[in-house]
């Protein structure tokens, strides 16, 4: 159980028997197993409760008797959602009771100490040749979600070609060339690994550029019919000088989120009036330096920045062009760490404490500050629209309150970014036209019945420009075939590079994909984990894939979909130096951040 999505990222699979004292259920492998499955209710049973009263605290609030239309909707999806737990834990009630663990109405029958075990139906002697091996069903393992046996995960479909490129997973240049090896942007992975080494970071630039120009025109085309729509793309999924005038040539706008992206979009020769600073915690020399190029808009994140924001405009006898972050509530389906507009987190100004209401009287209040308009994002890696619609209900009910009861109008609204992108078969993402037409349906929609005119909107696409547009390319080293008891193994392939390059898997439970990329193979696929080269237990770039079973040292691994809070979140942990980053097109590779030696590392160190 490798903790994907929902309930069972919580089930614990350690080997804790305690809670079987006293009870029918033996300790061991089935035991873990059961006691699992008992695990799974009980999160059921509090998501349950935590959802319902979340259901009463909108009726409290009175989001739903407000305008009396909205009550069907929202009444209708809270109840639907606790119809469907309460559905969800009765299954799981009722196929715990046919195994039978403790607490169900059909108790299994307890063995007297020392007894021996019952005899098990006879089954088929397993595949002798490794070839013929076939995934087996899951269980738990006693080293916890992250190890296990050599099952793949139900999700996991067994490739017809293990060879093959998956589509939607992989740039729009890549292919097999003629020996067999991967080619991106023209370029084989073989010349990119003798030249310029593993592992390394490639960019199919004419991908990249086709995906910002997608999101670009969909959004201008959708909004066409009102005051129009801007994209700028979020610098945080990945930045360099080269990618600042890809977005520039483009006729995207910039976000950044610190003085050190605002300095390489600066360097790059991006416009400052159309660069975004972001930023829950700026400090006095970002915001001046910000205000001193002159940037489009600085996003307010809290009360006590709106002071501090005024104060430098002041000492600098500038008007500072402000929008508020607000936050919405909403709880998006994405995990934990990169949902970032329900209200416990750092984000925003909430507009259910009244907040995002203060801030505006106070930004109008002031003559060094000009509200541009109000902010909102909801999370990352989200596939549903139906998060923006309830995102852009509540940032569009407090727009009409602020032309209601302060009499100004906000015709600026920024939704974000967080679009969902495909990292293995599990993700099904929406177009850049599907999105866009979504998204304009439902702001239209929203402000038709609050008598409002659709405002002039924003978006901030990251990962869903960058992050398939990117491919790592890593060295095979080592490679371990581990017996974990029984027929059960599990074969790990080391690469050359790690969590310092891509620690993604280890703080989100990312799920990768990964390719034999040097050459293919006859060979039949095997479920293996590729892990790194670090000294840590959690060192995984991906935890399941299909590979040729011949799998050896001195091969190359390609794992697609990495070019989104990779690199911009990679570090020298082990003193390791940080990856190349190339950018591929027609044929051709050029550097477009250096790999790191030792020698930077050295210099940094001058004790």
């Amino acid at each position: 159980m490798s903790g994907h999505g929902g309930l069972l990222g919580v089930v614990d699979d350690t080997d804790d028997t305690s809670k079987w004292a006293g009870s029918p259920g033996p300790p061991g492998r089935r035991g873990r197993t059961l006691a699992a499955g008992e695990q799974i209710i009980r999160y059921a049973r509090a998501d349950l409760r935590r959802r319902w009263w979340s259901v009463r605290a909108v009726r409290a609030r009175g989001e739903h008797r407000t305008p009396p239309a909205r009550d069907g909707r929202c009444t209708f999806r809270a109840r639907g959602l606790v119809r469907g737990l309460r559905a969800w834990t009765r299954s799981a009630q009722r196929g715990a009771r046919r195994i039978g663990f403790p607490g169900s109405s059909v108790p299994r029958p307890s063995a007297p100490p020392g007894a021996a075990r019952p005899a098990r139906t006879p089954q088929p002697d397993p595949p002798t040749s490794p070839t013929q091996r076939r995934p087996r069903a899951m269980r738990a393992h006693e080293a916890g979600a992250l190890h296990g046996n050599d099952a793949a995960p139900t999700w996991l479909p067994y490739p017809a070609d293990v060879n093959a490129l998956i589509p939607g997973l992989w740039s729009s240049t890549c292919r097999r060339d003629a020996e067999g090896a991967l080619e991106v942007g023209g370029v084989s992975v073989t010349r990119i690994a003798e030249e310029a080494g593993t592992p390394t970071f490639v960019v199919d630039e004419t991908d990249f550029r086709e995906r910002a120009r997608a999101f670009r025109d969909a959004f201008a085309t959708a909004f066409a019919p009102h005051a129009g729509a801007d994209v700028y793309y979020a610098g945080k999924a990945f930045l360099c000088g080269a990618v600042a005038r890809w977005v520039q040539e483009d006729g995207l706008g910039l976000d950044v989120c610190t003085g050190g992206e605002l300095a390489i979009a600066l360097r790059a020769g991006f416009p400052a009036e159309r660069i975004a600073l972001h930023g829950n915690n700026k400090s006095d020399s970002e915001i001046r330096r910000a205000l001193e190029a002159g940037v489009g808009r600085i996003v307010i994140d809290s009360l006590p920045e709106i002071e501090q924001v005024a104060e430098i405009a002041g000492q600098l006898d500038v008007t500072a062009p402000v929008m508020l972050r607000v936050t919405t509530g909403v709880e998006a389906h994405t995990h934990e760490f990169i949902a970032t507009a329900h209200e416990d987190q750092k984000f925003g100004l909430s507009i259910t404490s009244g907040d995002a209401f203060t801030a505006v009287q106070q930004v109008l209040a002031s003559d060094r500050l000009a509200l541009h308009g109000l902010h909102s994002h909801i999370g990352s890696q989200i596939f549903d629209v139906g998060g923006f619609e309830v995102a852009a209900r509540r940032v569009l009910d407090l727009v009409a309150r602020i032309r209601a009861e302060l009499g100004h109008t906000i015709d600026h609204l920024d939704l974000g970014g967080g679009f969902g992108v495909m990292y293995n078969t599990q993700h099904t993402p929406s177009t850049p036209e599907q999105l866009a037409g979504g998204i304009a349906g439902i702001i239209e929609k929203e402000c038709h019945e609050l008598g409002l005119e659709v405002p002039h909107v924003a978006f901030e696409p990251g990962r869903a420009i960058a992050g398939p547009s990117t491919l790592t390319l890593y060295g095979v080293g080592t490679v371990k075939d581990v017996r974990l008891g029984g027929p059960h193994h599990r074969l790990y392939v080391s690469v050359d590079g790690g969590m310092s390059d891509n620690v993604r898997t280890a703080l989100y439970d990312a799920d990768y994909s990964c390719l034999l990329a040097s050459r293919v193979s006859d060979e039949a696929p095997e479920v293996v984990r590729v892990v790194g080269k670090h000294c840590e237990s959690g060192d995984i770039v991906v935890k399941d894939e299909y590979m040729p079973l011949d799998v050896q040292r001195g091969d190359l691994v390609a794992v697609p979909v990495t070019g989104a809070y990779c690199y911009s979140l990679a570090s020298n942990y082990n003193h390791v130096p940080r990856p190349a980053v190339i950018a591929v097109k027609d044929g051709q590779w050029r550097t477009l951040v250096r790999r790191e030696s030792e020698d930077d590392l050295l210099a940094l160190d001058v004790g």
